[in-house]
């Protein structure tokens, strides 16, 4: 299934994409949540759905938002997990992280609830001071039960499903503040979508193809099997000192072809349409503002 949030009219709802429709099973303000609380519900609540819908829209009619726009906690994030990207960012001279170009470990941050934005959304680039606003393209986990002391063996009965994101990027910020949160961060850094697939519906994750085009261009292109550090492996690394809760997202990081690797950086500007594809997820699509 297809879980999605959009705008119909003046009206939030939300429901399940069917062939060219979008299924209403909610709507008004408590459909804000509603995708969520199906992630917290599990199997059961998925079918509860696939019985519900009241209406159809079509898919044309309706504004696709991001499927969970108001997440539980941060946007938890991997950063430097394809060997590409982890050389191509530790010789820019952006990486303050570490002092090792491949991590031994995986390298987490987060990125704040407000940074969520959805498919078609203006992402505010004028709110970075420093003018050096990148892309990175990454899929998205999302957990579907609570995660403690996990093994990798248990990992994907954990996963509800699999979303498409852009962990936008103010790179002075990051380098600056010798963190990642502020310049990940910031006010629509994050848009996410345009929908949730359940993970029986993705099958293999291993095998899906992320690709990141920026005004057409290609600049990014994976798969899902490349990651320094797969799925499993980051559930099992989270999970053994903190509880991961149903609703929560991994970002689990990007491949080589971001602004910075290229001399000089290729910095995003206003009116830059990106998109990123992730096979059977469709396109997350935005405009720099």
């Amino acid at each position: 299934m297809k879980l999605i949030t959009f705008q119909s009219g003046d009206d939030i709802a939300a429901g399940f994409i069917d062939g060219e429709d979008a299924v209403v099973c909610i709507e008004g303000e408590s459909a804000r949540r509603a995708v969520l609380d199906v992630i917290s519900g599990g199997q059961s609540a998925v079918s509860d759905w696939a019985k519900s819908g009241t209406r159809r829209v079509p898919l044309s009619d309706i504004c696709l938002m991001a499927p969970v726009p108001e997440p539980r906690r941060d946007v938890f994030c991997v950063g430097k997990n394809y060997y590409a990207h982890a050389a191509e960012f530790h010789s820019s001279g952006f990486d303050s992280s570490a002092k090792e170009t491949v991590p031994s470990h995986p390298v987490i941050f987060t990125k704040a609830t407000t940074s969520v934005c959805g498919p078609g959304a203006v992402v505010r680039a004028s709110l970075d001071p420093t003018n050096s606003v990148d892309y990175e393209g990454e899929l998205g986990v999302v957990i579907g039960k609570t995660c403690f002391q996990v093994t990798r063996e248990q990992a994907y009965d954990h996963v509800f499903g699999y979303v498409t994101i852009n962990d936008v990027t103010s790179r002075e910020l990051q380098k600056d503040h010798n963190q990642w949160v502020i310049g990940k961060g910031v006010d629509t850094f994050c848009p996410m979508g345009p929908w949730i697939a359940t993970a029986d519906e993705v099958g293999d994750v291993t095998e899906l193809e992320l690709v990141t085009r920026i005004n057409g261009e290609e600049r990014q292109r994976a798969k899902v099997a490349d990651l320094i550090f797969d799925i499993p492996t980051l559930i099992e690394t989270m999970s053994r000192t903190m509880t991961l809760l149903p609703g929560d997202i991994i970002a689990t990081g990007t491949p080589v072809g971001v602004g910075i690797g290229f001399k000089p950086p290729k910095y995003l500007k206003a009116g830059d349409v990106m998109q990123v594809e992730i096979t059977g997820l469709g396109t997350l699509e935005n405009t720099i503002g």
